[in-house]
């Protein structure tokens, strides 16, 4: 037999924690908890339970189950649903307690009548100090003042290093079709892309509808594809063909509102907001006319929600989902979400918000609006390279090192509204590219970039992109390849920490390293028009390097100088 942690309220080995215990229980449990092929095991540490108190006492009392055995059958049964225990010392937990009430007698079985349903009473008061025990327990029993993962979901093992590339369907190609995007598919592969985030591909709302097309993010129908695209058996060859090529496809997903004319309107009305007169309402201060919110307040919806995203990854095969306005939507729905794909397989998720919490339990990554936009302030002259210091102290010091955050210098919203990756960063766009490339985050790149797009795509409107060569291709393809390459560059904590090395001109170059005891990378950025030949003071810049760029050899020793071009960016790769 297996042996396990102790038992708290026995010393005894887990094994013979509970000897009342129905057999079987326990194998069932492990079962349960097992890594299975293609779905990783759920990493040790913070594992506090979160009860589901509600749907867990009334299984026990419609089912009558009044034994100890039993209760601890109907825990580990409902545990998947419930949440209530994530780990093995939930479970020990509750056991431990269970037995000293059934060594009181509490749960007899013997009592009809008034009496049984006095015990039924006394179980359902067991079952609320339960819940507070466990939920309150401290995560390692042994030394609670161990410290924790502040991100205890399973990141996609093939997320470690990847890359995300949005692509607007309609606008990717000249047809603006799944089946003509999919021959592009082996294009992106050899850019060394890992994940295609596929634009909300479901058909859009008539009533209220934005322009002659109108927006892919009112949502008419959650089932269904836009005709506009292609058909369902398209969209599941271009996932079929992703795969086949080692790519990922995540749906942009949109939760928080749908079209006007959704026929959920009609079947739920009780699903969507309403305002202050009872009407239903777009999203409160936004323009967004063609759209109404919905209102997770109703469990309905969230059962709907939750069965709609999950026939998307059976049915089409799909890796995950980018969030729309994810927070708008209640984190729990995001939560119990997660659980719940993850048990279909492992998917990537992606929030379109910039908060911590997310990332505990729901969204492996995030966008870094807050580093866009001090990057684009640094560009267009509003502030120098030490505003990049404020971004990076709270990236270090208040969020946890396996958060993903989404670094990028253009995506369709900013390319429509805002302005294109060369109206935001102008000269200073290629040493954006490598601080979002090679710095701390998951990088994005926006369909057209590598193209040197330089037009506002029309939001409503068809407006493909004009392809042609240019040198940003190659300049994304050798940052990509570098960040294949270095294991000091990876997504999250596999990846390294940034380190500062203090420049003499800091206001003008931005410097940093990224190192682990395989590999690493010396990066110099100056966001200023003049040339610069600045001093190295401080940091672990001494080495021997090679220009990923040039191929120079050079050697870096106390005080050494470093000259960067105006607006240039030098990328020093450590020698043995």
């Amino acid at each position: 037999m297996i042996s396990g942690p102790t038992c708290s309220c026995t010393g005894r080995a887990e094994d013979r924690r509970c000897s009342t215990a129905k057999p079987g229980w326990r194998n069932r449990w492990e079962t349960e908890t097992a890594a299975k092929p293609g779905h990783p095991a759920k990493p040790a540490g913070n594992e506090t339970a979160t009860p589901s108190i509600a749907l867990l006492v009334q299984r026990l009392l419609l089912s009558q189950l009044l034994g100890v055995s039993e209760v601890v059958d109907a825990i580990v049964s409902a545990k998947s649903k419930t949440g209530l225990f994530e780990s093995s010392r939930a479970i020990n937990a509750f056991v431990c307690i269970a037995r000293r009430f059934a060594s009181a007698r509490f749960m007899l079985v013997s009592h009809t009548g008034p009496e049984r349903i006095m015990r039924l009473r006394l179980l359902t008061s067991l079952l609320l100090l339960l819940s507070a025990t466990v939920s309150g327990a401290q995560p390692n029993a042994a030394n609670p003042y161990a410290p924790s993962p502040y991100v205890t979901l399973q990141h996609p093992g093939w997320s470690q290093n990847a890359v995300l590339y949005q692509l607007n369907t309609r606008q990717f190609t000249a047809e603006g079709t799944f089946n003509a995007a999919r021959a592009q598919l082996p294009r992106l592969k050899d850019m060394g892309i890992g994940i295609v985030w596929l634009m909300p591909v479901h058909p859009i709302g008539v009533k209220h509808r934005k322009g002659t097309l109108g927006s892919p993010y009112a949502v008419k129908d959650y089932y269904g594809i836009n005709p506009e695209f292609g058909t369902l058996d398209d969209l599941k060859a271009f996932v079929a063909e992703a795969h086949r090529l080692g790519l990922r496809v995540i749906l942009d997903w949109v939760a928080n509102h749908t079209a006007w004319d959704n026929p959920l309107l009609e079947q739920h009305p009780d699903w969507y907001e309403r305002d202050w007169q009872g009407h239903f309402r777009p999203t409160p201060w936004w323009d967004w006319s063609d759209i109404i919110d919905l209102d997770y307040r109703q469990p309905g919806l969230r059962k709907y929600m939750t069965e709609a995203m999950a026939w998307w990854v059976r049915e089409a095969d799909i890796d995950g989902f980018r969030c729309d306005v994810a927070g708008y939507v209640p984190l729990d729905f995001w939560e119990n979400l997660r659980r719940e794909l993850d048990a279909i397989k492992p998917v990537f998720m992606l929030a379109e918000v910039e908060q911590r919490d997310v990332h505990a339990r729901a969204f492996d990554a995030t966008y870094a609006w807050s580093w866009n936009n001090t990057v684009h302030n640094i560009a267009q002259g509003k502030t120098d390279a030490t505003a990049l210091f404020g971004f990076y102290s709270e990236n270090e010091s208040a969020w946890p090192h396996d958060a993903y955050r989404m670094t990028y210098t253009e995506n369709h919203d900013q390319n429509a509204w805002e302005g294109t990756a060369f109206e935001r960063f102008g000269k200073a766009l290629q040493p954006a590219i490598v601080l979002s490339m090679l710095g701390e985050g998951v990088p994005l790149i926006h369909n057209g970039q590598e193209a040197g797009n330089e037009k506002r795509l029309a939001f409503f409107e068809k407006d493909p992109i004009a392809w042609r060569a240019h040198s940003l291709d190659g300049f994304f393809r050798k940052l990509i390849a570098l960040k294949h390459r270095l294991s000091a560059l990876r997504n999250g904590k596999l990846g390294a920490r940034m380190v500062p090395v203090v420049n003499s001109d800091p206001k003008a170059v931005f410097s940093f390293v990224r190192a682990n005891a395989d590999d690493g990378v010396l990066v110099a950025l100056n966001f200023t028009g003049e040339a610069k030949i600045m001093r190295l003071i401080d940091g672990p810049f001494r080495g021997q390097y090679r220009d990923a760029f040039s191929d120079e050899v050079l050697r870096l020793d106390t005080n050494a100088s470093l000259h960067v071009d105006a607006w240039g960016h030098r990328v020093l790769l450590r020698q043995p």
